[in-house]
């Protein structure tokens, strides 16, 4: 099958912005995707950033909805952990009404934000479950199918529509992989946040060994990555200089990626417990489209997949849209064949 592609946008406000701007952008670049060709055009969720508008995706999907006509929009992802399974199958049943088949619902693993965000995002919410079984609830509630011995039998989550939206899978460990194996849905390996190639081969094996699929259900392991095309090598060179992974390890042992130190160091102090902050380059694909083209065939090649979701963190807006033009004119030049797995 030949490569497809996606665009997942942070909705990310740079120095100079405001929130209006940043999702005036978002629409933006959703339109051009349609325009495009792209197969997905899929916004994040973040709590308590002022680097990143998107907070409630489910909001912006239905606006996003609203101003196109075929793409496909979804979330990348819900932070399911939050939230009650009924309420978010409420909400996309209601999207799912609204543009039948173009609605897509990926479930993220992470908190999205600072502890003071996660705290005031579940406060009040009762009976604590972990994400397997909120995950596979969620699924129930979309296809009405709650069993007779459920203690909520009968109960459903109106709307009702013919074509649910779809789940999928965030993550960025063998875990999470393996989350979505067992549920049988298409898996999203987040190589924008951790970019340890070796991690993502091993999380790809289990999704695929493990995969629980029902009927025809097939393993779709898909690769989200930071890509940066530009007219040369060199430009994109300069364009990905700026955009840095900033990670904190906490001396619980666990590791978070964020968006600047100032974040990581508020997420320290948060947590009330000893912490480093370590800044790395960040994994990004880049160079003109024929480099980019290239490396994402042989990314492809070497994780086994045939879906990329590509993310741009670039400042300069008109540059960062002529990335996602660069990289859809990058495989659409592909000679017939060129671009299909053996």
């Amino acid at each position: 099958m030949a490569i497809k592609l996606g665009i997942l946008d942070q909705s990310l406000r740079f120095e100079g912005e405001t929130a209006t701007d940043a999702f005036r952008h978002t629409l933006e670049i959703a339109r051009l995707a349609e325009k495009l060709g792209y197969e997905r055009f899929w916004v994040s969720e973040h709590h308590d950033s002022s680097h990143a508008a998107g907070s409630s995706p489910e909001v912006l999907i239905a606006y996003l909805l609203a101003k196109t006509e075929r793409i496909r929009i979804g979330s990348g992802g819900v932070m399911l952990q939050h939230y009650s399974p009924y309420k978010v199958a409420e909400n996309f049943n209601v999207l799912a009404a609204l543009a039948p088949g173009r609605v897509e619902l990926g479930i993220g693993r992470a908190p999205g934000g600072l502890p003071n965000s996660t705290k005031a995002l579940q406060k009040g919410v009762t009976d604590p479950a972990p994400l397997s079984e909120k995950l596979a609830e969620l699924e129930l509630y979309l296809h009405d199918r709650l069993p007779k011995d459920h203690p909520l039998y009968g109960l459903k989550a109106y709307p009702a529509v013919d074509r649910p939206a779809e789940l999928y899978v965030l993550g960025t460990s063998v875990a999470s992989a393996e989350l979505a194996a067992a549920a049988g849905h298409p898996y999203v390996f987040a190589l924008f946040i951790n970019g340890d190639i070796g991690t993502a081969e091993a999380a790809f094996a289990a999704y695929r060994s493990r995969f629980n699929g029902s009927g025809e259900a097939a393993p779709r392991p898909i690769a989200a990555l930071s890509v940066v095309a530009a007219e040369t090598d060199a430009e994109a060179e300069e364009l990905a200089g700026a955009i840095k992974n900033v990670k904190i390890r906490l001396e619980s042992g666990r590791t978070i990626t964020v968006s600047t130190v100032e974040h990581a160091e508020e997420f320290g102090r948060q947590t009330d417990e000893p912490y480093t902050i370590e800044i790395q380059e960040a994994n990004v694909t880049k160079g003109s489209k024929n480099t980019v083209r290239a490396r994402l065939l042989e990314l492809a090649e070497r994780l086994g997949v045939e879906e990329f979701i590509v993310t741009a963190a670039v400042k300069d807006f008109e540059k960062r849209k002529r990335s996602f033009e660069l990289l859809k004119e990058a495989f659409s030049e592909l000679p017939a064949g060129a671009g299909e797995r053996a």
